[in-house]
């Protein structure tokens, strides 16, 4: 993916030079990121494979009879974990000046505002949602991943909270993008389809897709207990 040519988008010769879409938002003290969409890629990839690698062979290892399905759903908690208070929480605590700044993950925050400007103009709706997801999921995420391997009974509680509050964020992530296009046809990425198809919807729909997935799964354990313990005191009655 080739790197976007800084144009010109604002008449102002104030407003520095910046490729993001809606054509003329303002993006105060912009500063051009110096890492490639290569570069930038390959870090956060890399990243995730140093956290998911050991993890795994950890899980294999300590937990040998832990179910392939409560793998999986370890290691996306500590990845959702280290997303969201590494990456989220860099972002709520810059979100007035991150345009400004060059550090490694404010420049993984500019190549994805290639596919939403808000995360560059401090959006109220984009700095609360990541600020509570930051705050609240992330902790909590870590705590589900110690539960599954923990085989703690607040597994299913908590796995039900953080991901309805994911799915809930997502949606409204989404909405309210739509409804800025449509109403008053406000858009924020670039036009070209690896930003929008690509970061936009494919890398947002993972919390769509998977917090459905484990809202469903934990509603049918929590219901299941409650039936087992119904049935138990039934049979303890008719003694």
């Amino acid at each position: 993916m080739a790197d976007i040519v800084n144009s010109t988008i604002s008449e102002s010769p104030e407003t520095p030079l910046h490729p993001y879409y809606p054509l003329g938002v303002v993006i105060a003290d912009y500063a051009a990121k110096t890492l490639s969409t290569q570069e930038i890629l390959a870090i956060f990839t890399g990243t995730c494979i140093c956290i998911l690698g050991p993890m795994w062979f950890y899980l294999r290892h300590a937990r040998p009879n832990l179910p392939l399905s409560d793998v999986f759903t370890t290691l996306w908690f500590v990845l959702c974990g280290f997303i969201h208070i590494g990456l989220e929480g860099y972002f709520a605590l810059h979100a007035r000046d991150i345009a400004s700044r060059s550090a490694v993950l404010a420049q993984l925050w500019k190549e994805y505002s290639l596919s939403d400007s808000r995360y560059l103009t401090a959006d109220t709706f984009v700095v609360c949602m990541e600020t509570v997801t930051a705050v609240f999921w992330g902790p909590l995420s870590f705590a589900i991943a110690w539960c599954i391997a923990a085989e703690h009974p607040l597994r299913h509680p908590l796995q039900s909270i953080v991901s309805l509050g994911q799915l809930y964020g997502d949606v409204l992530y989404y909405g309210t993008c739509t409804v800025d296009l449509v109403e008053f046809g406000r858009e924020y990425s670039r036009p070209e389809l690896a930003y929008f198809w690509g970061y936009y919807v494919f890398l947002n729909a993972f919390w769509i897709a998977i917090p459905l997935c484990l809202i469903v799964s934990s509603t049918r354990e929590t219901a299941r207990a409650f039936a087992t313990v119904k049935g138990s005191l039934r049979a303890e009655k008719t003694k």
